[in-house]
């Protein structure tokens, strides 16, 4: 099996999380030209927005970087495209099944790596040409599904023959090695680089992340089927008490309407929606984006040797 660093040509076996609105090509050149797999999240944005952000990338960075598709998004089918334009090798994928864009993909030398939340889709992505699965348990910020990282990631291990990159709840180095030991070939970070230097949200974003207790986070959506992880405050709370009294999805995405954006641009405590996954509570410094994943890599060896297993 191909190393995921041999499979992403990079120092480290790491993915930046393609966070919708927050992921641009700032953040991504950072991450490329620390050694990791930078990713620009297509979000919502079209074409065009999306082209501007990879030429900056490529003007930034001559390491290694992609393009994360939203698969719900109104521009998925041009995005798609895009990415063959630009000469984009790396294509993650959230919120769906690619399989439309695969064959294109693929004749044009893309690596593809869906996030998954189940075994049934990611043994679909092997079947339909993906390179590796991410395996996003539900410790993670953002969209979720229902296993955790603990329990997804051995079982995406036993049944794909493709690298399997955990993400979910990791935010030091006890993270990965603990990945690593379910099998896990490399590792996906979201909530970890929310706090980065580089990462251009609003302070109030990052203070919320470093205020944060292990119990701080709290999901919406869950009884609409469209659970997401966020750090509790007055609109989440809202949310799931109406959700409770029979919230409808369309009711539920008019409330949320725009509350990313509150949260990521205008760091409206009360109104925006902080997404951020449970590690947010062991997360307290803000740091340069390099000294954040060689915080994640340089200390295993010293910790593998630390380990007391006894039998």
């Amino acid at each position: 099996m191909t190393s995921v660093c041999e499979l992403l040509n990079t120092t480290y076996p790491l993915i930046q999380g393609g966070m919708a609105q927050i992921a641009d090509h700032r953040l991504a050149s950072a991450v490329a030209n620390a050694g990791g797999l930078g990713l620009i999240a297509a979000s919502i944005d079209d074409k065009e927005t999306v082209r501007e952000k990879i030429r900056k990338c490529k003007e930034m960075t001559q390491g290694s970087f992609g393009v994360n598709i939203m698969l719900k998004s109104p521009h998925a089918d041009e995005i798609a495209d895009l990415v063959i334009e630009e000469n984009i090798k790396f294509v993650t994928t959230g919120a769906g099944n690619p399989g439309k864009y695969m064959n294109a993909w693929k004749q044009a030398g893309v690596i593809v790596i869906p996030v998954v939340a189940s075994v049934g889709l990611a043994q679909r992505m092997e079947a339909a040409g993906a390179d590796a699965v991410i395996g996003e348990g539900q410790e993670a910020g953002g969209h979720i599904g229902e296993l955790t990282t603990m329990t997804l990631i051995p079982q995406l291990v036993d049944q794909l023959s493709i690298p399997v990159i955990a993400a979910g709840g990791i935010g030091d180095y006890r993270g990965v090695l603990a990945a690593f030991a379910l099998g896990a070939k490399g590792v996906q970070v979201g909530t970890l680089f929310l706090i980065a230097e580089e990462t251009p949200i609003h302070m109030n974003y990052k203070n919320r992340v470093l205020q944060a207790r292990d119990i701080d986070t709290i999901v919406t959506g869950r009884i609409s089927g469209q659970a997401v992880r966020v750090l509790k405050n007055s609109l989440a709370r809202e949310v799931v008490l109406r959700e409770k009294k029979g919230l409808s999805q369309e009711e539920l995405e008019e409330l949320t309407l725009g509350s990313l954006k509150l949260a990521v641009i205008d760091g409206d405590i009360d109104k925006g929606s902080f997404m951020a996954g449970q590690i947010a509570g062991l997360l307290h410094e803000i740091r340069p984006v390099k000294a954040i994943i060689e915080s994640l890599f340089l200390p295993l060896e010293d910790a593998i040797k630390k380990l007391h297993i006894q039998s």
